[in-house]
């Protein structure tokens, strides 16, 4: 259920490493309840607008605010307990920790200790091999497992907006639809999402809408029906 409400707005946001440019004049909204995706070329700077809004690396100019609040002067772990929750490309799991240890991890910062067992047992029924693998060292799944522990694992903080970049690198086709079909259910249980993928094919079949960045620009917006339909879009990333 989508909002009006932006629970996410960038506004002019600039982002450089020394003197190159990765972000020029970003502006995008992510409303409560959304996926929202984000489509283009490697080096296009979607994996850096992430990392800008997770407190990764710093913003030259304009502002990124999360419900209302300001970003700027946060730090990084104040941005986590804040509700924003990260899967960064690579995944980033503890590789000599059980599955179980890494989602543990993840509830470092919560008070509602009530509900921890809850999630637990939320992420499992999400994730059954998870169940199954829970005392394995996360090191010894497969991609896809991987994948699957490092969203359960976001899920684990019980952020109000996930971050994920590039979920399905990696993947076979089956584990891809399985990854975005439990996306899709994540959201519908009222987790907002701003993803990155290169699958622009399948980002916009889950997305409601989605922005096309080009050499650290938006060049295009809209419902993720009408990038579908955008022969530019066609063209460039569904491969005609």
């Amino acid at each position: 259920m989508t909002s009006n409400s932006a629970l996410l707005s960038i506004q002019n946001l600039h982002v450089a490493y020394g003197n190159i440019l990765a972000l020029q004049g970003i502006s995008l909204d992510v409303r409560e309840g959304e996926i929202v995706t984000l489509i283009g070329a490697n080096g296009a700077g979607k994996s850096t607008l992430l990392r800008a809004i997770s407190g990764l690396v710093p913003m030259r100019e304009g502002r990124i605010l999360f419900a209302g609040v300001d970003l700027r002067s946060v730090p990084a772990h104040q941005i986590v307990e804040m509700g924003i929750a990260h899967v960064p490309e690579g995944r980033g799991i503890f590789a000599n920790l059980t599955v179980l240890e890494n989602l543990k991890l993840a509830t470092w910062s919560r008070k509602d200790r009530a509900n921890i067992q809850k999630d637990y047992r939320r992420v499992f029924e999400l994730f059954p091999r998870l169940a199954e693998r829970q005392y394995q060292l996360a090191g010894t799944l497969s991609g896809g497992e991987q994948q699957m522990l490092a969203v359960a694992r976001a899920l684990m903080t019980r952020g109000r907006l996930m971050l994920l970049d590039e979920p399905s690198m990696g993947l076979a086709p089956v584990l891809v639809r399985e990854i975005f079909n439990i996306l899709g259910e994540i959201n519908a249980a009222g987790t907002t999402i701003l993803l990155v993928e290169q699958n622009a094919r399948q980002a916009l079949k889950v997305a409601h809408r989605g922005y096309v960045l080009e050499t650290g620009r938006i060049t295009l917006a809209g419902t993720a029906q009408e990038l579908s339909d955008n022969p530019q879009v066609k063209a460039a990333y569904l491969g005609g």
